[in-house]
């Protein structure tokens, strides 16, 4: 009896060798060892033959590229935290399961969240490149390159879900103080364990905090939840930290009020648009400290995001094949 054909399972970016020698064990899988993004053109076209499509949270996989998907695609499993990229209304409509790899990078994101909070106020970036370019160092004095402590300060953190805990966890021991936004408040323990005040009121939270930290999803409820009206509610002395998703805040409002001073720096990993464009202007901000949307991306977390993706589709696809058909992962 001839042996049922795998599966054919579709990667859009290039993952970890140990991985993609795995999948290509379990599966008829196709990668992109170029790992360069595919065009929506390329998606649309891969969505016809896949079983199965693993992309990452830089694919818009949107209504257009769906409705070209064949009968067959059953299961996206996306290689990252959320699925903003995906119109899951839609796959859902064509019969098609969407899974993500969640809890991942809660650690390593609040880790860069921190370094952030911890390098935008202290100038660091513009400390070092003293160093590292043509410019010449006189040596120190005790009013040159004044930075801010954020020992006392208050944190106001946007998006209390477990990256947002795993930050206010940080920040404490920082000595920051912290305040919370969110759909709803926390478990009480939880509260009490952060020592966290709770705002209803997101415009009366910024008002008052010395830092922000974003660390809420990307959905249309929180696409510029941080307005051009929003924005210029904060201090002066406030500074922005963003490691969630760039759509959440107006980036041009942003620019525009640290370039006048009305906000005082901000640090950001994640943008509107990815990469970031040439003529963006939070590239010309010397208080703006901007990261490659690197937050989570150490060995350790690509490597646990994979496996997890490959486990989803072993587990997903076991059902309908023979079980001599797979090997144990």
């Amino acid at each position: 009896m001839p042996k049922a054909k795998k599966p054919l399972v579709i990667v859009t970016r290039k993952l970890p060798d140990n991985v993609e020698l795995r999948m290509r064990e379990l599966f008829d899988a196709r990668f992109n060892p170029d790992d360069k993004p595919m065009t929506q053109g390329q998606l649309a076209e891969a969505v016809k033959t896949a079983d199965v499509l693993v992309p990452t949270v830089t694919d818009r996989i949107d209504a257009s590229v769906l409705s070209k998907s064949g009968d067959q695609l059953k299961l996206i499993a996306n290689f990252g935290n959320g699925v903003d990229n995906i119109d899951v209304a839609t796959a859902v409509q064509r019969g098609i399961t969407v899974t993500n790899t969640p809890g991942v990078l809660t650690e390593d994101t609040a880790d860069m969240t921190m370094a952030l909070m911890l390098a935008v106020p202290r100038r660091l970036v513009e400390g070092s490149a003293v160093l590292t370019s043509d410019k010449d160092w006189s040596g120190w004095t005790p009013t040159w390159m004044l930075g801010h402590r954020i020992w006392g300060k208050r944190l106001g953190i946007i998006g209390m879900g477990r990256i947002g805990q795993a930050v206010a966890r940080r920040a404490r021991a920082f000595g920051l103080q912290i305040h919370y936004h969110n759909r709803r408040k926390v478990a009480p323990k939880i509260e009490e364990e952060l020592d966290a005040t709770y705002w209803e009121s997101l415009d009366q939270m910024l008002a008052r905090m010395d830092i922000v930290s974003v660390n809420c999803p990307h959905t249309p409820a929180t696409y510029h939840l941080l307005s051009a009206r929003r924005l210029k509610l904060l201090r002066p002395e406030a500074f922005i930290v963003n490691t969630s998703r760039g759509e959440v805040i107006d980036e041009n409002a942003l620019a525009r009020l640290i370039e006048s001073g009305d906000i005082a720096g901000a640090g950001l990993d994640v943008f509107a648009h990815e990469p970031l464009e040439k003529e963006s202007p939070l590239r010309l901000l010397n208080n703006v400290l901007l990261t490659p949307h690197t937050g989570w991306t150490v060995e350790e977390v690509l490597e646990e995001f994979a496996q997890i993706a490959c486990s989803q589709l072993f587990d997903y696809l076991k059902g309908t094949l023979a079980a001599e058909e797979l090997l144990p992962l």
